[in-house]
């Protein structure tokens, strides 16, 4: 007998073929377009954002194609709260969230679920790249596309009640496939950067919610070398726009190595000054198998991965890496991974 499964369709290509994947092995689907902004606009701009008039509309004809019921759900209040608000909060408070991950967290994974396991529902499918088999979660087998990282703070319970279509196929069967099924959608672009910064610029949208605070840009030794407009503009291993007055005497670039909110103070430095080797993470998820080996660490989206070993202390996890890092930041995931599987995660607090 079939499940009951709530296809979460974005207007995208990914979710599209998913949605019609789980309909053609005979489970009993229905589709919902997640509306996250109150005033979205009416067309993309490239692949620049999401979640405009034109991507429902997009998301509404693959549903009609594919011959399944389509809703759509209002979360414009709940993503501004849990997603927006949150990361104009970390970028004040000195660290660089991740939205899509917390997306995934609060809105997909826990707002949607909730409701849909409310509603008799017995799963929720969505397009990310990500195997998912009895339960535990493993790289696509698209190196180039998998998105296992930032489902990496999902829970167990979560898990159960998850989908994901498309872990054995690559972006380019996706796109093949749309098009022998008729959606319109097979040469849509994917969209990319932030969702709700559609024209890219971050720093400009942070500055209109947190205003302009000057401040001094310091080399190590504490010595000012520019001035900024507000720390939130920062992210930790950053080497363009840093308008640094006073060049290095050997001609050498500087990096952001870390930002005080309190002081409102950048501190840069060579890049080999952002080397770490130990990172200390607080709020570990473990949705993984319990015994494992072979263990490594992502530290950001689409990142490059280190063999490590970790121990928990006081509620916290801390990570040594088996060669050193760099541009490590706060506020951002480390997704541990046992090989291709992914063992838990936890939000970066310090690393040295």
């Amino acid at each position: 007998m079939g499940l009951r499964v709530l296809a979460a369709m974005s207007g995208g290509v990914d979710s599209a073929v998913a949605a019609a994947r789980i309909a053609e092995a005979g489970h009993d689907v229905t589709g919902v377009h997640l509306a996250l902004s109150a005033n979205p606009q009416s067309h993309r701009t490239g692949a620049r954002g999401c979640c405009t008039v034109e991507d429902s509309r997009d998301a509404r004809r693959a549903a009609d194609v594919i011959g399944i019921p389509f809703y759509i759900w209002d979360m414009a209040e709940r993503f501004q709260r849990d997603v927006v608000e949150d990361f104009v909060a970390e970028y004040a408070a000195g660290r660089t969230p991740n939205p899509c991950l917390r997306c995934n967290e609060k809105i997909k994974f826990e707002a949607v679920l909730d409701r849909a396991l409310a509603l008799g529902f017995d799963a929720v499918a969505t397009g990310h790249h990500a195997k998912l088999e009895d339960g535990v979660l493993s790289r696509s087998v698209d190196q180039g596309k998998d998105q296992s990282y930032v489902l990496g703070v999902l829970t167990r319970e979560q898990l159960k009640h998850a989908i994901f279509p498309l872990g054995h196929s690559t972006k380019a069967e996706v796109r093949v496939e749309a098009a022998r099924r008729g959606l319109t959608v097979a040469d849509k672009p994917d969209s990319h950067d932030i969702c709700f910064i559609a024209d890219g610029d971050t720093r400009g949208f942070l500055a209109k919610r947190l205003g302009q605070e000057p401040g001094s840009i310091v080399d190590q030794e504490g010595a000012v070398v520019g001035s900024h407009e507000g720390a939130y503009a920062f992210t930790v291993g950053q080497r363009k726009g840093l308008h640094i007055d006073r060049p290095t005497a050997d001609g050498r670039p500087r990096y952001v190595l870390s930002i005080e909110p309190v002081s409102n103070t950048v501190t840069v430095g060579p890049r080999e000054a952002l080397q770490v080797s130990e990172i200390v993470c607080t709020r570990p998820v473990w949705n993984g198998p319990d015994r494992f080996d072979d263990l490594s660490v992502q530290l950001r989206a689409h990142g490059e991965v280190y063999g490590c070993h970790f121990e928990e202390r006081d509620g916290q996890v801390v990570i040594s890496l088996d060669r050193p890092a760099t541009g490590v930041a706060a506020g951002q995931a480390a997704v541990l991974y046992s090989g291709d599987t992914v063992i838990g995660s936890a939000t970066i607090s310090t690393a040295s």
